[in-house]
């Protein structure tokens, strides 16, 4: 068995890690540890735990208690973590990273875990997607290969728990209940982990992202629009996608006429597109759970990658009602 341990572990992402981590048959749950919850039951922060007796420890617990070998899911926010990410591997552990502050580094492997399954494998330190880029390279890197295209456009639509779990996101459902909102208009921070990605599989095609929140608690809904000179044959559009996921147990391929589902995602790893052709634009739509396939539910998938584990192992299946 594998220790897990959570630093940050009072967020949202961190919970749903928690959860599946002890469910998987060979990873086990070590140190959560959370400033700001210290000494308290992980219960009193999250009730689906009152059968467990799992609480939070201190600043530094998992630094004392680290074996090598060990994994550590760092869940803190971003720009808080680099100095306690650096520490556990000096100690020999892996670290998977949620937050933003070594995607833009070479000595981490990126962990869009579809296309970067190697790296992964071979890494002491994952930097894990955002959730917008998840949702919106899952379908965008397939099609950028059949050529360039002359325009991207990406209007994405999140639940409220991709803020983080701060005071402000309990007002925030009230705000936008009723609404969409859009925001970072003028420049989101995951747009250019987005041009970065596309430019290292050679496009450099001018990108609009328009982000939005909506009034879910999780969820998350990418359309993505690539603009050419002609129209592409429909049937190359829709093979790229299928041989780029045919190993890949979480991501779907739908047809017929099916739309991605949000419901359908929600509390999994699983990633839903779709792919369509007006004129000379692909429209390819994708939905995912911004804390599952968003954040913790690819973080363990990532760890299964790294551990030489079946990608899908620890994952429960969905139920019809919950």
């Amino acid at each position: 068995m594998t220790s897990v341990h959570v630093w940050g572990a009072a967020g949202y992402a961190a919970a749903q890690a928690i959860e599946w981590i002890e469910r998987h048959p060979r990873l086990r749950v070590g140190i959560l540890e959370s400033k700001s919850h210290a000494g308290t039951m992980l219960a009193e922060s999250f009730p689906a735990f009152r059968r467990s007796n799992l609480h939070f420890s201190e600043s530094g617990s998992i630094i004392a208690a680290l074996s090598s070998g060990d994994i550590v899911i760092s869940a803190g926010a971003h720009g808080f973590g680099r100095e306690a990410v650096e520490s556990f591997l000096a100690r020999g552990a892996r670290v998977v990273d949620l937050s933003a502050d070594f995607r833009f580094e070479e000595r981490a492997a990126y962990g869009l875990a579809e296309w970067n399954r190697t790296a992964i494998a071979e890494a002491e330190l994952v930097a894990n997607p955002g959730c917008y880029p998840t949702a919106s390279l899952l379908p965008l890197l397939p099609l950028i290969a059949l050529a360039p295209p002359n325009a991207l456009v990406i209007d994405a639509k999140s639940g409220i728990t991709g803020a983080g779990r701060t005071p402000a996101v309990a007002s925030m459902f009230a705000e936008v209940d009723g609404d969409i909102r859009a925001y970072g208009l003028s420049g989101h921070r995951h747009q250019p982990e987005i041009e970065r990605v596309l430019a290292s599989h050679g496009c450099t095609t001018p990108l609009t992202f328009t982000p939005h929140v909506v009034p879910l608690s999780r969820g998350m809904l990418a359309d993505v629009y690539l603009l050419f000179d002609r129209a592409p044959e429909r049937q190359r559009v829709v093979a790229a996608l299928h041989d780029a996921y045919a190993g890949s147990p979480f991501v779907r391929i739908l047809e017929g006429g099916s739309a991605p589902s949000v419901a359908a995602v929600v509390g999994t790893n699983d990633a839903e597109i779709s792919v369509d052709i007006c004129g000379n634009t692909i429209r390819a739509i994708c939905a995912i759970d911004n804390l599952g396939k968003g954040a913790a539910g690819q973080a363990l998938q990532n760890i299964n990658i790294m551990l030489g584990y079946p990608e899908e192992e620890g994952f429960r299946d969905r139920t019809v009602a919950a």
